[in-house]
């Protein structure tokens, strides 16, 4: 496959994304990668990139005596390559003659190949990344998180983070075609080995979707029933707007974004379930009668989604909590006038800050004081989840035993009956 004069392969391609994210800030999700590269050879480019993210703290300790001084960027990235690779076990000979021609290939690199090439010879054999300390989170998200949580929860999240996290799936009620898997406390179900998500038994005919088991609690807790009509506010990606239709809601579906909410519309046509999808601006938007429920999945930080996202840390500095404090609380003062007496909201972000979720329930029952808070009563929850003012907070050391979980902020209001 090329791009121009040069052969891009999945090397070349994951080097080109880590260049982007660690260089210019770039969102992983949004970097795309070079036109040409089959499915796998894309699939593994994907991989090797967020792996080199995900363990960079413990490929710079093991790169460190290892240079005088940090080398240009692009070669200090095709050196992180080649020590997760090393690590994860591919043969010396071929990671480091790889590596050397990546670097010979570019006009900035080229005259650091011998370099490239010594550096490798010089790393340890075995390479165990495991042994070393976990990345740490950036201070602006560790700092308040000790502070809520403590130094050892934090350090149990980080264990967590640095782990490759298990693919989760929602089945819909009655699913019967499923691929192997753990069946959790929840429902979800944690695959045993995730492979091509399309291909696995029961999803070409719609009877699962890919949903971390910690966005699903959202809707369980709200314990939707049969014709209930229910606004899921801010719903892309989709996937409880499925669990909604799913148990039989009368779904409204609202995101900003047409493009997200065309990914819901193919979901809902695969899965066989139904919603109406509108595309607005909730600030703006206003519905033509009030609901019995209302989800509000509200933009946040995404600091709960890290042990997916490891690009996070390298592209955010905290500063964008200014903006979506007040849209948060802007959005549930909102949503509120919509609900029928005596309807309820469940508030959720995929956030572990307090600032976007213990805080925001706190504020909303002072500037709302005949809100009522429901404590989420589901058997499988853990007491200690549970916190002081009824709300739910989920963390990525949660079942860390068999993997974790996203972090997640959880809130349960109900209205006042009149």
């Amino acid at each position: 496959m090329k791009a121009g004069s040069e052969t891009v392969t999945a090397r070349s391609a994951a080097v080109a994304v880590l260049n982007a994210v660690l260089g210019e800030g770039a969102m992983l999700s949004q970097t795309p990668l070079p036109d040409g590269l089959a499915g796998p050879d894309r699939a593994r480019a994907e991989r090797l990139a967020t792996q080199v993210l995900r363990q960079l703290d413990r490929i710079d300790r093991v790169l460190k005596p290892l240079l005088r001084k940090p080398p240009p960027l692009a070669v200090l990235n095709i050196l992180r390559l080649a020590v997760l690779e090393r690590a994860e076990g591919a043969a010396a000979h071929g990671v480091v003659n790889e590596a050397v021609a990546l670097a010979r290939r570019g006009k900035r690199t080229v005259h650091l190949s011998g370099l490239v090439n010594a550096v490798l010879r010089a790393l340890p054999d075995p390479l165990d990344l495991a042994s070393l300390p976990p990345p740490m989170m950036p201070r602006w998200m560790r700092q308040p998180l000790v502070h809520a949580y403590g130094r050892e929860a934090v350090a149990a999240m980080e264990q967590v983070h640095a782990l490759t996290p298990p693919i989760d799936i929602t089945p819909k009620a009655g699913a019967r075609a499923l691929p192997d898997g753990l069946r959790l406390p929840s429902g979800s179900l944690r695959l045993a080995s995730a492979g091509q998500i399309t291909q696995l038994p029961g999803y070409a005919n719609g009877e699962w979707w890919v949903q971390d088991a910690a966005a699903a609690m959202a809707v369980q807790i709200m314990a939707v029933q049969q014709g209930e009509t229910v606004l899921d506010l801010c719903a892309a990606p989709g996937g409880k707007t499925l669990q909604l239709a799913d148990a039989g809601a009368a779904v409204t579906a609202l995101d900003i974004s047409a493009p997200r909410l065309a990914r819901i519309e193919e979901n809902l046509a695969r899965t066989g379930l139904t919603a109406t999808l509108v595309t607005a601006d909730a600030l703006h938007w206003q519905p033509g009668a009030q609901f019995d429920a209302i989800l509000l999945d509200a933009p946040c930080s995404a600091t709960g989604t890290l042990r997916r996202h490891p690009d996070l840390p390298h592209v955010k500095d905290g500063s964008e909590l200014a903006t979506l404090v007040p849209l948060q609380a802007a959005l549930l003062d909102r949503a509120l006038g919509w609900l029928k007496p005596g309807g309820r909201l469940v508030y959720c972000t995929c956030s572990l800050l307090p600032a976007e979720g213990e805080d925001q329930l706190a504020a909303v029952l002072t500037r709302h004081p005949r809100l009522r808070v429901q404590p989420p009563t589901l058997s499988w929850l853990r007491p200690e989840w549970i916190t002081a003012n009824g709300g739910l907070r989920l963390r990525p050391d949660h079942w860390a035993d068999v993997g974790g979980m996203d972090g997640f902020f959880i809130a349960s209001l109900i209205a006042p009956a009149g």
